[in-house]
């Protein structure tokens, strides 16, 4: 895929499809302490869901915009609850799939000074065995927009050939993509996801990545500028620097919104609602400001909460990935 966005491309943005946004990737049950607190402390816990992309959904749904999930879950207690609890966010799950002889993945919280921890019960779960072939049975056709992320690569190498086979197939069928980074050490070492992370952001219509991410993935990259000088192909390059601030790259245009000042609760999920935002006013037909602004709005809400989903009203569902 070229960096310049095709017209096809950007009209599909705009028309009228069923599906604004089509997020894909695992989604878990999530074990957290109910305050934050170490898990090995903590008397009361809360049982949720977690997962990038449900997450980007989540946050979407709640705008307005018309969003499907497309995963796979075990046919078990944890998969129907997830289900239950993201159908009632008004998230289609037309495109999920049920798997009867593989778990939902299980992740737990552990919140700590400066950082909180996670440790993952995923291997061989339902999603970690999604391949290729699951590319072939999504609705194109009515697709505005396809959202993934870079932790679905490090699940199996049969969802590694899945993220190409989407990143072509969106290709084909002039559906933009929208693509996270987010590096998972825990999931996979920074020497074996630097190439393939790599070739993925190079494919991608938008993409988002963490400076510290990027510098952790490939040495020498010092600023925003270059991230842009190694990633060139994407049209839309936005560099997340924390707390300092947020710089979109479009063609030959540069913004940069300086972030606003946040009690942090939790970061964990605070990239998630970062890309729903920005997705959410691109959308809406917001300017690069504005789009880097609601990317601001909604992170500041997921970092104020122990949740990575914090809903306008105020509702807590204690997410996390």
């Amino acid at each position: 895929m070229s960096g310049q966005m095709t017209e096809a491309k950007t009209d599909a943005l705009t028309d009228k499809r069923r599906i604004d946004v089509m997020t894909l990737g695992e989604t878990m049950a999530v074990v957290a302490p109910a305050r934050p607190e170490p898990l090995e402390m903590a008397a009361d816990f809360i049982l949720g869901t977690a997962g990038a992309e449900s997450n980007v959904a989540q946050y979407l749904a709640e705008r307005g915009h018309k969003v499907a999930w497309a995963s796979r879950v075990g046919d078990d207690a944890l998969g129907r609850r997830l289900a239950k609890e993201l159908a009632g966010r008004g998230i289609d799950l037309s495109y999920l799939l049920i798997d009867p002889d593989s778990s939902t993945g299980v992740m737990f919280k552990d919140p700590g000074t400066g950082a909180t921890k996670v440790q993952y019960y995923r291997a061989n779960s339902a999603a970690s065995l999604m391949g290729p072939e699951l590319a072939d049975t999504l609705p194109w056709h009515q697709l505005g927009l396809l959202h993934l992320s870079g932790i679905t690569p490090a699940l199996s190498p049969s969802c590694r050939a899945m993220m190409q086979a989407l990143f072509s197939r969106a290709a084909q069928e002039n559906v933009p993509v929208s693509f996270d980074i987010n590096f998972r050490e825990a999931l996979w070492p920074a020497s074996v996801a630097a190439p393939v992370l790599l070739k993925l952001a190079q494919q991608a219509d938008f993409l988002f990545v963490g400076l510290d991410e990027a510098q952790a993935l490939w040495p020498n990259l010092v600023f925003a500028s270059d991230v842009r000088a190694l990633i060139d192909r994407p049209k839309h390059l936005i560099v997340k620097d924390g707390a300092v601030g947020a710089t979109e790259y479009d063609g030959l245009q540069l913004t940069f919104v300086p972030a606003a000042r946040v009690d942090v609760v939790e970061a964990v999920g605070a990239g998630d609602a970062f890309a729903a935002g920005y997705l959410s006013s691109m959308l809406d037909g917001g300017r690069p400001t504005q789009r880097l602004g609601r990317g601001h709005e909604f992170a500041g809400r997921a970092l104020r909460s122990i949740s990575d989903f914090q809903a306008m009203n105020g509702t807590v569902a204690n997410n996390g990935q």
